[in-house]
C-alpha cells in the first residue's frame, strides 16, 4: 500500500527531506537545463522537485496515483495537480516532452503497467527521468522517510524493466549518499562529492533517463533508385574507435554520449 499524501508532505517539510529534495532536484536540473516550450508531467510525488526545473516549460501538470491521494499543487496559484490511475493515465498519446517519476515506481501495483503508460504519453523524442530507492543504500532501511517503503532496486534491474517497457535507457546517476539523519544534513553537500567517489554503492537513490524508442516506417509505393556516385560510402565494421566508458554530458536534451561529465552515466 502507498504512503498517504500527508506523510510524504510531513517528509518533504522536515530538515532532512528539505537537504534529500535540494541533492535530487540538483542531478535532475543538471540534465534538464532548457525546458523552454516543452509539456512536462510530475508523477507520483514529484511536485517538490520542480521548483528547480519547471521554469520555462510550456505546460506542467502533475499526477498523483489514487492509492497516494492529491494535494493542491502549485500553491497560491491555479491548481494543475490531478488524481489518476498509475497505470491508465488520463492524457493523450505523445502528450508530454518530459516526465519526472518520484515515488512512483517503488509502491507501484503494476509496475509494468505504470512504465507502459509512461511510454504511451512520451512524445517522440520524449524523456523520463525515473528515481528510485536504491537496494544497497542507507535510505532503504529508514521508514521514516519515503525511500524506506516499497520496493528497492539496482541500477541493471531498473534497466531491464525499462527495456520491457520499449524505453531506451540513455542514462544514469545516484544521489543521497549522506546517513538519513537530520543532523547531518548541514554537510550533504561534502557526502555528495565525497560518496560518489568513495562508495557509490551506498546512495540512497538511482536516477535514470530513458527516451521513447521510435522505429523507422518504410514508406509504401516505388522509390527512386540512388545513382552510384551519390550512395554512401560505409567504414566497415570495427572500424570506429569504440566509446569512453567515462560518465557523459548532458545537454539538457536528454543525455548524449559525451566524456568527462560529473552527473549521469552511460548505460
Amino acid at each position: 500500500m502507498r504512503q498517504g499524501i500527508f506523510d510524504l508532505r510531513e517528509f518533504y517539510a522536515s530538515p532532512l527531506g528539505v537537504v534529500a529534495r535540494q541533492m535530487i532536484s540538483r542531478k535532475v536540473s543538471e540534465v534538464w537545463t532548457d525546458l523552454g516550450g516543452l509539456d512536462v508531467l510530475a508523477l507520483g510525488y514529484a511536485t517538490p522537485f520542480l521548483d528547480g526545473i519547471g521554469g520555462g516549460a510550456r505546460r506542467t501538470l502533475a499526477a498523483m496515483p489514487a492509492a497516494q491521494g492529491v494535494e493542491a499543487w502549485p500553491r497560491g496559484a491555479r491548481n494543475r495537480a490531478c488524481l489518476v490511475h498509475e497505470a491508465r493515465l488520463p492524457f493523450p498519446n505523445a502528450f508530454f516532452d518530459r516526465v519526472l517519476a518520484v515515488h512512483a515506481l517503488e509502491e507501484s501495483d503494476d509496475l509494468l503497467g505504470l512504465l507502459g503508460d509512461i511510454n504511451r504519453v512520451l512524445s517522440p523524442s520524449g524523456r523520463v527521468i525515473l528515481a528510485v530507492t536504491e537496494r544497497r543504500g542507507l535510505w532503504a532501511d529508514v521508514e521514516s522517510s519515503p525511500f524506506g517503503h516499497g520496493r528497492t532496486f539496482s541500477r541493471r534491474q531498473l534497466e531491464r524493466m525499462v527495456r520491457e517497457a520499449q524505453l531506451t535507457p540513455l542514462g544514469w546517476t545516484r544521489a543521497l549518499y549522506m546517513p538519513p539523519v537530520p543532523w547531518i544534513s548541514r554537510w550533504a553537500d561534502g557526502f555528495e562529492q565525497i560518496g560518489a567517489r568513495l562508495w557509490p554503492g551506498f546512495a540512497g537513490v538511482i536516477l535514470m533517463e530513458a527516451a521513447k524508442q521510435t522505429f523507422a516506417l518504410r514508406p509504401k509505393g516505388r522509390t527512386a533508385r540512388v545513382p552510384a556516385r551519390t550512395r554512401p560510402v560505409f567504414a566497415p565494421a570495427g572500424a570506429a574507435a569504440s566509446m569512453s566508458e567515462r560518465p557523459v554530458a548532458s545537454t539538457g536534451k536528454g543525455l548524449l554520449q559525451r566524456a568527462n561529465s560529473p552527473t549521469f552515466g552511460r548505460v
